[in-house]
């Protein structure tokens, strides 16, 4: 039987060669490799300060931390997502308000958010889900009406570009992944961007226990802040910097295979897609995953994986989930029916570098078969 992943990490010769230099040198928590890798990166967003983390999910805990977000004030969140954007503002002690999205692109409903504002609202986490760019037009003119900060949940958008600027830029601080499914992969990581010194330094601090980072003390080293250690080691920087060197033909080339799938279900009935996969002028979706709605959404999932093929949901609705729908310090805004329904009907498709165009009408016509 074929067998067709989902999702498989790009490693090449090149990058396993930099993990073996690594461990020849014996230098393995956080270095030199490390730094190279973020001023890399650093430079490919275009970000004035961006620092590595050990995943996602404590690079937003940190940036909340970072906005002095804790007990008292509220943090306003998209159902429609993975639960590590909720869970870090419990862990952080605010509150988290839950709101529906947009059934047909997946992101946070304006209107959803608007009636959720309220005194005690601090910020806003919207998500940029699968690599889809935020409409920051209208986020920024929320954010100034309320006076709130953004943090962009961009775990899936490394790459993706809004009017011409790079996701990493537009939020107060940013947030991407560096987890398997993302096409630039450290194994486990996180990377946090922001244009903010004063965030910035904080950030850098609190990821190494809270140290003086700015190597001004002459007598040893001193700790200013009450931190811990969320650094990413020169291994896992080694496997980013391999395939950083490679972002551009990387990304070319899922763009390219996006524009495939569209073309071969562009006449298959009973497939829609996200309208957030229509191209807009001077935007990029980085396609770190590329999402159709089906109906019967789980037995097609069935019926696909039982033909080798790997397919998997959309994202969660995290209303429908004990740890958020039984939780008194998590308020869930309105029934999040949108959100429901592209839990239901979201199926992601296989997506990965080496995925050839021939595998992918083979993924299609099993697809159509199920349907």
């Amino acid at each position: 039987m074929m067998k067709i992943p989902l999702i498989k990490p790009y490693i090449s010769e090149n990058i396993k060669q930099k993990v073996c230099d690594v461990l020849d040198s014996g230098y393995l928590t956080e270095g030199p490799v490390t730094r190279e890798f973020e001023n890399k990166l650093k430079k490919y967003i275009g970000c004035e300060y961006l620092h590595t983390v050990t995943s996602c999910t404590t690079g937003l805990e940190v940036a909340l931390r970072a906005l002095g977000i804790g007990p008292g004030d509220e943090v306003i969140v998209p159902d429609y997502t993975y639960p590590a954007t909720a869970s870090v503002i419990e862990i952080v002690g605010a509150k988290a308000v839950i709101v529906d999205v947009s059934k047909f692109d997946m992101l946070l409903c304006f209107d959803a958010l608007e009636s959720a504002i309220n005194k005690k609202t601090k910020a806003i986490i919207p998500v940029s889900i699968f690599g889809a760019p935020l409409n920051y037009d209208k986020l920024n003119k929320i954010k100034a009406k309320h006076n709130l900060y953004i943090i962009e949940d961009a775990a899936c958008s490394i790459g993706a570009i809004y009017k011409g600027v790079k996701v990493g830029n537009q939020a107060d601080i940013t947030v991407f992944s560096l987890h398997p499914r993302k096409f630039i992969t450290t194994g486990e990581g996180g990377v946090i961007t922001t244009n903010n010194k004063k965030w910035g330094d904080w950030i850098n601090s609190y990821k190494h226990f809270g140290m003086d980072m700015n190597g001004a003390d002459r007598e040893g080293i001193h700790f200013n802040i009450i931190g811990t250690n969320y650094k990413l080691t020169n291994i896992q920087a080694a496997i980013g910097l391999g395939q950083l060197e490679n972002i551009e033909e990387l990304l070319k080339k899922r763009i390219s295979l996006a524009n495939n799938y569209k073309k071969l279900i562009s006449d298959v009935e009973k497939i829609s897609l996200p309208k957030v996969l229509d191209p807009k002028p001077n935007c990029q979706h980085s396609f770190q995953t590329y999402v159709v709605y089906v109906e019967d959404r789980d037995r097609i999932m069935g019926e696909m994986r039982s033909k080798g093929i790997e397919v998997q949901i959309g994202s969660y609705a995290l209303h429908m989930h004990n740890a958020y729908n039984n939780n008194t310090n998590i308020e869930i805004k309105g029934k999040l029916s949108n959100s429901k329904w592209c839990f239901e009907h979201a199926l992601a498709l296989p997506l990965y570098d080496d995925l050839t165009p021939e595998l992918q009408e083979y993924v299609i016509k099993e697809l159509k078969s199920c349907l």
